[in-house]
């Protein structure tokens, strides 16, 4: 395998994915985030249906980065194992088990990204990767709104003196 060190991020976001498949994750998803933010230009999202494998993917991706070349900038989550966050400064990946993702859904917050699934369809290991259609969502239309007149004051009731 060639040096991660001197890749760009596209192509450290596919190794680093990639490597997440060496673990057996689920639901691989890269969004490139280039065009909407520059937190990372790529976030690697996979699911993990248990704690010992968040443990394992994890592992495996700062393994096999390291072998590589790359190191992790910062991590995060390494004791909790719901949600182990991995930053590479421009690939920022996030291994979840399958509730946290549900909860923090990430693929919604970052909504406008482009979003690719990486799969392994092959019984040989190789990965396929496959563009996700870019997601249109349709904001419904703004209502017009005429110009309310303020409500008529009623006059108020007439009290009576309070008996002694």
């Amino acid at each position: 395998m060639e040096s991660l060190y001197n890749l760009d991020s596209k192509t450290l976001a596919f190794k680093l994915a990639e490597l997440a498949l060496t673990k057996k994750a689920d639901d691989i998803k890269i969004l490139d985030l280039r065009k909407i933010t520059t937190i990372a230009d790529f976030f690697v999202i996979c699911t993990a249906h248990s704690e010992p494998q968040v443990k394992a993917v994890a592992d495996a991706i700062l393994e096999g980065a390291k072998k590589d070349g790359e190191t992790v900038w910062h991590k995060e989550g390494t004791n909790m194992k719901s949600w182990v966050l991995l930053d590479f400064v421009d690939v920022v990946v996030h291994v979840f088990l399958k509730d946290t993702r549900a909860f923090y859904s990430l693929e919604k917050l970052w909504g406008d990204a482009e979003i690719t699934e990486v799969t392994d369809e092959e019984p040989k290991g190789r990965s396929v990767t496959k563009a996700a259609k870019p997601k249109t969502i349709k904001k419904p239309a703004a209502k017009k709104t005429s110009e309310k007149k303020p409500a008529a004051k009623k006059p108020a009731a007439k009290r009576k003196p309070a008996k002694r």
